[in-house]
């Protein structure tokens, strides 16, 4: 699948576009007035009265101002005087008239303009109130955190231009793409299914695990048929406030009805449609429960003539309400499950398309190499492989690259600067070589893949890698046992050389543990409790849940012969281990020498060696 294109979020200089022309233009309102009115034109010369007195009784001026609180005066051409015009404070001053009459200066009164000044008291206090209400109520009102805007809808509308995604960029789903094809047909040509009188699905439910694609193939049903798209997650409904759940819900399908054709999407559905409690005391509910009960009216109450498609995810299908999912409302269920291998060939077809690739990368191989991956992790893994690439200044992207992003998927970083004495290394050495050693003499195990003392992830202080040669969607009782003896073989290799046990075993104890309780106590593979589940709720098989849950109607007694059961197929499966490592401790001795030496053996070298030291007795015999 194609990496996930969630557009960032802009600069917090964005934040309010919409203000920032308002505080600009009052700004420069502001600016201009004080300009205007309190600076005098540059040509006017201020001067003391005195001064303009005694040029206006030497006759100099030409024309004399008489206001309210300033006298201006305009020389005379010719006089050498600059500037042209000189203006001061007025004085009170009876004989100045007289004066300018004796000298025959042309005067004239002025009555002062306040309308200016009156203006700007008044409208600029009123633009002030009127942004900070603006500003106010577009907290309040506007944007994704307004408060009155809570009860608005928070999903993502993309056009028929912003999707971006089409069935071409999603692969390894090919049952899914079908099953959507027909949603597809009726978006585009609606009267083909309604002169037969049928009528489309109200709701599509996308189920499957993590990672498989769902939201992707949602995405790509919108851009193949052109209309809009409506995200948003379960989540966004429910808030701390009464009500909101339900309003949400209300304006998300109003707005779907204006757009229509459309496709809502309802991305981790299990958020908002979990089964509704029934017990008296289970309070804290019921928000989530009036936006659910909303959901399920909306999805009643609209009409699919129009073409509004509802679309949801979900990878906990088992927890959703029966409402939900009856006939007329979620109708259509459509798995996305993991990939096999044809499916990963093209997944990575799709994502290597961006990248350079060297002339020796086989993508079948790498298909191989990944059974259990799903979409998402197989992008991992070529970007991770891009990166290392670019890391080591390398021209193309080879086929070692892309080995080391799958175990550090598989397995976690490497750390080869971890120290750690010889007899801790020498622990892990034969721990791991017990491991590929049971995993090779027992028939119905996976092969080798690649054994390592160097530590990687958390607390993984070395790991053997075992890959199937193919997918495998079904397991006998054989296979598990045999899977058992595997688990427990590292630990029987340490009891063995060393005559004890150390704590590198646990993460092998509790995988043993699980994988033995499953077998008996939720597929019935014990002969003394039978053929039968003393399991919890049934689970959906992808979800891959080990420990079943004892619930009430188990009892006591039946727990006690469980946990016999459990006990006794770890004893069988740790005895067997000891004699497959017994009768070949002198290939678990190369091995583990071998690994201390490289510390990294593949799986091609520990079966030569294996096979070597299986043909030399037969040599010896013959001799």
């Amino acid at each position: 699948m194609p990496a996930n294109e969630k557009k960032r979020p802009g600069p917090p200089l964005n934040r309010y576009p919409q203000q920032l022309p308002w505080l600009v233009a009052a700004l420069a309102l502001l600016l201009w007035a004080l300009a205007f009115y309190l600076s005098p034109p540059a040509e006017v010369k201020q001067i003391p009265y005195s001064e303009f007195k005694t040029m206006a009784l030497a006759g100099e001026f030409q024309e004399v101002t008489l206001g309210p609180a300033l006298v201006r005066g305009t020389a005379k051409p010719g006089t050498g005087k600059a500037p042209m015009r000189y203006q001061a404070v007025k004085v009170e001053d009876p004989e100045l008239v007289k004066e300018l009459d004796a000298k025959g200066i042309r005067y004239q009164g002025e009555v002062e303009s306040r309308w200016g000044y009156y203006l700007l008291s008044w409208l600029f206090p009123l633009a002030l109130l009127f942004l900070f209400w603006h500003f106010l109520l577009r907290r309040l009102g506007g944007g994704e955190r307004g408060l009155l805007s809570i009860g608005q809808s928070k999903a993502k509308v993309y056009l028929n231009q912003d999707s971006g995604v089409t069935f071409d960029d999603v692969a390894g789903v090919d049952e899914a793409k079908e099953e959507l094809h027909e949603i597809i047909d009726f978006l585009r040509e609606p009267e083909k299914y309604r002169r037969l009188g049928g009528e489309i699905p109200k709701g599509v439910l996308l189920v499957g695990p993590p990672g498989t694609g769902k939201t992707l193939l949602a995405k790509a049903v919108a851009g193949e048929a052109k209309v809009p798209f409506f995200s948003i997650s379960g989540s966004e409904f429910v808030e701390m406030f009464v009500g909101v759940g339900a309003a949400r819900v209300r304006d998300l399908f109003g707005q779907a009805q204006q757009k229509a054709p459309c496709i809502i999407f309802i991305d981790e559905l299990d958020a908002l449609g979990k089964v509704r409690s029934v017990s008296p005391l289970a309070g804290g509910h019921e928000e989530r429960e009036h936006t659910l009960q909303q959901l399920l009216v909306e999805i009643d109450g609209f009409d699919t003539r129009k073409g509004v498609i509802i679309m949801a995810a979900t990878n906990r299908p088992e927890i959703l309400d029966p409402a939900l999912l009856r006939p007329g409302r979620f109708d259509r269920h459509i798995l996305v499950d993991r990939p096999d291998i044809r499916g990963r060939e093209d997944i990575l077809q799709v994502h290597c398309k961006q990248i350079k690739l060297a002339q020796g990368v086989d993508i079948r191989v790498l298909a191989s190499r990944t059974p259990g991956f799903v979409g998402a992790d197989l992008a991992n893994v070529v970007n991770e492989a891009a990166l290392l690439a670019a890391r080591h200044n390398k021209d193309a992207v080879e086929m070692d690259d892309f080995e080391e992003a799958i175990n550090r998927l598989v397995a976690g970083l490497e750390k080869k600067r971890r120290v750690m004495s010889r007899h801790e290394q020498e622990v892990i050495a034969y721990h791991e070589s017990g491991h590929a050693l049971a995993a090779e003499s027992l028939p119905h195990t996976d092969r080798v893949h690649r054994i390592s003392i160097i530590p990687r992830g958390i607390a993984a202080l070395g790991y053997t890698l075992q890959l199937p040669t193919q997918d495998r969607y079904l397991m006998t009782r054989s296979e598990l046992a045999d899977r058992l003896t595997v688990l427990l073989a590292g630990r029987s290799a340490e009891e063995l050389v060393f005559e004890e046990i150390s704590t590198g075993a646990q993460d092998d104890l509790e995988r043993a543990t699980a994988m033995a309780r499953s077998m008996v106590a939720a597929y019935g593979m014990s002969d003394k409790l039978g053929p039968a589940t003393y399991g919890g709720a049934k689970r959906p098989q992808f979800l891959e849940e080990a420990l079943p849950v004892l619930g009430h109607e188990v009892s006591e007694e039946t727990i006690r012969e469980i946990d016999q059961e459990v006990r006794a197929l770890m004893e069988q499966a740790h005895a067997r281990a000891r004699d497959i490592l017994g009768t070949q401790r002198e290939t678990l001795d190369i091995l583990a020498h071998k690994l201390l030496e490289q510390e990294t053996l593949e799986g091609d070298e520990v079966r030569r060696i294996i096979a070597a030291r299986r043909n030399q007795p037969e040599k010896e015999a013959s001799a």
